[in-house]
């Protein structure tokens, strides 16, 4: 299902890609912006609103990965898809702890490129709820899509959210690593070092700032939350 999208940001020094993806998206619809640096990009993400930014680790002036940290630091959530041709397990790693909700390598199929666009889009989207979820210190405003703990704000991902609206919906029961994978990829499942790594990047925010341990993991099936109340 074609997710209708207003707004692209495409951060890429190689102006051939560029001009393919330019011409491609422009057939079905869809309004890009460029930037061929990483300082533009930043500059062009932080002061305008987009569906979600494509964004290639190699850049001049500011590499990929700077970007995708700065962008998250400074609260933006927009969905963040690297493209690249650094394809080893370590420079995907890598993209997903700065904040990157998905990594397609180069040469890579438009089609798929747009379907892993279509599918983050509409995961960041999701259903807007007019309730709060609440579990012990957690509180998750479902409009928003924020998430609190203690009433700080917790500096989260599309993707690290996701997984805790998840495991909060479900509270304090176990939700199976096959069911998280599911609902972030549905078919197309990464490898289990990527979940693992968005789950040490939620952890980070919701367990590490704090007294108490809410995120527990359950060995060999999956993770749920513990409320210290």
């Amino acid at each position: 299902m074609r997710i209708k999208m207003k707004r692209v940001l495409l951060v890429e020094d190689n102006r051939e890609i560029a001009g393919v993806l330019f011409d491609y998206f422009e057939c079905i619809g869809m309004e890009l912006d460029y930037a061929d640096n990483g300082e533009l990009g930043l500059q062009l993400a932080l002061e305008n609103s987009f569906d979600i930014i494509i964004l290639d680790l190699m850049l001049p002036r500011m590499d990929g990965l700077t970007v995708c940290n700065k962008l998250r630091d400074q609260g933006n959530a927009t969905p963040i898809l690297m493209l690249t041709a650094l394809d080893s397990r370590d420079d995907m790693l890598k993209g997903f702890e700065h904040g990157a909700d998905d990594y397609l390598t180069k040469p890579f199929d438009l089609d798929i490129l747009e379907a892993r666009m279509n599918a983050l889009v509409r995961r960041y989207r999701g259903k807007v709820a007019s309730s709060k979820l609440q579990f012990g210190e957690l509180t998750i405003d479902q409009k928003t899509r924020k998430a609190y703990r203690q009433d700080k704000l917790l500096a989260l991902n599309p993707t690290t959210y996701t997984i805790l609206e998840m495991l909060c919906q479900n509270a304090p029961e176990v939700v199976t690593r096959e069911d998280i994978s599911y609902k972030l990829w549905e078919e197309d499942e990464p490898n289990n070092d990527v979940l693992r790594s968005h789950i040490y990047q939620l952890r980070n925010q919701l367990d590490k700032p704090f007294d108490s341990q809410m995120l527990i993991t359950v060995p060999k099936i999956g993770f749920r939350l513990e409320s210290s109340n």
